[in-house]
């Protein structure tokens, strides 16, 4: 498919021309009338106003160079703000935005706004399936987007701005289906959100590209706050480890391992594993692989033993309470494995929350960023990027 790289004075000036179309002037006659629909994370139209994107991109520290990236096409309004907004999504590696499935080739911003070639302004988004799944990908996608509103998106309306997902390879349309379905349920109205293969795309202008960076203050539907609610808590799914028996357990660990994880014994400070270890990754429960701890989330606490501000997922360990040595202490052990981890205190950095979760070296086994995925813990890679 080809794409055009180009960007005139004149199509500056026919830009400027068409910037009252999305300041709220009436749009063109195949416009819609149709009032908003208020759901979550659908904008109101009308309300939009000066945004920014000034917040951290997430994807700026990650590196995608060995990483297997798909491809999808969502158009939702104005392609500023989805490209401002999609890019911030954790697991996307790239956006550029263009105009797709219209008639001929070539189409310019003139062409477009005109809209009698039927093109959509679409943002072509490139992400990493293994941080970030589609499904993922396009409920975000529908936080800011009315779906039931035909060809208008906040104060623009206009068939070039319809919205629609597009797609490249046929096994992505059963998701696709599904996550409409799901969405389909918050609505009274029907989803007109279009779901069709990508026939065409063709890169817009340079101006186009990363505008609301260039201009912080420029005009946006999407509510770009959005990013700050976006749910980006690590969940591990308990289903899939189990406990071996104790027999079975004697035989896989080492007997330190098996001292500390099934008979709560303690290692001694400074002189075990990982008390001095902060290579990025994630630690598992030695007896059962579930993800306990993140190294983001480790910390040098001075006691000569692994030490964490907070689990991965809270739900993965379990609170006690221990009155052994003549103590009151709150011993830490794991969801599924139920076994001994150490204790949790309240003596942790107080901006990270005040927790200090002081663990056995022998109760987990470090797992390497570089062997995450490998290793089938792919997913969890946001918690420790």
């Amino acid at each position: 498919m080809k794409r055009l790289m180009s960007a005139g004075a004149l199509l500056l000036l026919l830009f400027t021309a068409a910037c009252g179309q999305r300041m709220g002037v009436e749009g063109s006659a195949s416009a819609a009338s149709d009032a908003p629909v208020t759901t979550a994370g659908a904008s109101a139209e009308g309300s939009a106003g000066p945004t920014t994107t000034r917040s951290p991109n997430p994807n700026d520290k990650v590196d995608y160079s060995n990483s297997k990236l798909d491809t999808i096409y969502l158009a939702g309004g104005c392609f500023w703000g989805i490209e401002a907004y999609v890019e911030r999504i954790y697991g996307v590696q790239d956006v550029t935005v263009g105009y797709a499935n219209g008639t001929g080739a070539d189409p310019t911003y003139e062409d477009v706004v005109r809209g009698d070639r039927g093109f959509a302004e679409t943002a072509e988004v490139k992400y990493d399936p293994a941080r970030l799944p589609l499904t993922d990908l396009l409920t975000d996608f529908f936080k800011v987007i009315n779906p039931t509103s035909v060809n208008k998106q906040g104060n623009d309306a206009g068939i070039n701005y319809r919205t629609g997902v597009y797609y490249t390879q046929s096994s992505d349309l059963p998701v696709i289906n599904a996550v409409v379905a799901k969405e389909q349920a918050k609505y009274t109205k029907k989803i007109v959100t279009e779901v069709l293969p990508l026939e065409n795309y063709y890169l817009a202008e340079d101006y186009h590209q990363d505008y609301l960076e260039k201009n912080p203050d420029g005009y946006c539907h999407v509510d770009l706050s959005i990013l700050d609610t976006l749910d980006k808590t690590v969940k591990v799914d308990p289903s899939k480890y189990s406990r071996p028996s104790n027999e079975e357990l004697k035989k896989t660990l080492t007997d330190i391992q098996y001292k500390v994880a099934v008979l709560n014994d303690t290692e001694t400070a400074y002189s075990n594993e990982y008390w001095n270890t902060f290579d990025p990754g994630i630690y598992v429960d030695v007896a059962t692989g579930e993800p306990l701890f993140s190294s983001r989330d480790k910390y040098d606490a001075g006691c000569g033993w692994p030490s964490f501000t907070k689990p991965i997922d809270p739900a993965v360990v379990t609170n006690h309470e221990d009155t052994s040595y003549n103590m009151v202490r709150t011993e830490v052990r794991s969801r599924v494995g139920d076994i001994h981890l150490g204790h949790v205190f309240d003596d942790g950095p107080k901006e990270a929350g005040g927790k200090r979760y002081c663990i056995d070296s022998a109760s987990i086994r470090f797992v390497p960023l570089a062997d995450m995925e490998k290793d089938g813990y792919g997913d969890l890679r946001a918690a420790v990027e």
